[in-house]
């Protein structure tokens, strides 16, 4: 199922600093990689997507986390809330929000 993904303002500025900085060229291709697989398939066994239950959404929306890396010293992790969906009935576009890109805290 193709999803669309909408970034907050946190999350936007944390992929341009990915994409400006020569030095994190690998992990900006792991970064677009993970939400690559977010698009199409959620469940794919390499994002490891589980509930992260230290952080909601500003609406109270649970907060999903990503694996952009792993078994990596500060690895990177995608997260992520549903919604908002677009449209109504056969039409309806799901959505994934993009909280924030960063090391794993």
């Amino acid at each position: 199922m193709q999803r669309e993904l909408i970034f907050t303002d946190e999350a936007d500025e944390q992929l341009l600093a990915l994409e400006t900085n020569p030095a994190k060229i690998g992990l900006l291709k792991q970064v677009r990689k993970t939400l690559g697989l977010l698009e199409t398939n959620i469940k794919h066994p390499s994002l490891k997507t589980h509930e992260y239950s230290s952080l909601a959404g500003a609406k109270g929306e649970r907060i999903w986390e990503a694996y952009a890396q792993n078994k990596t010293p500060g690895a990177y992790r995608v997260f992520f809330h549903y919604g908002p969906n677009a449209g109504e009935g056969k039409k309806r576009v799901p959505v994934l929000t993009i909280v924030a890109i960063t090391p794993h805290p």
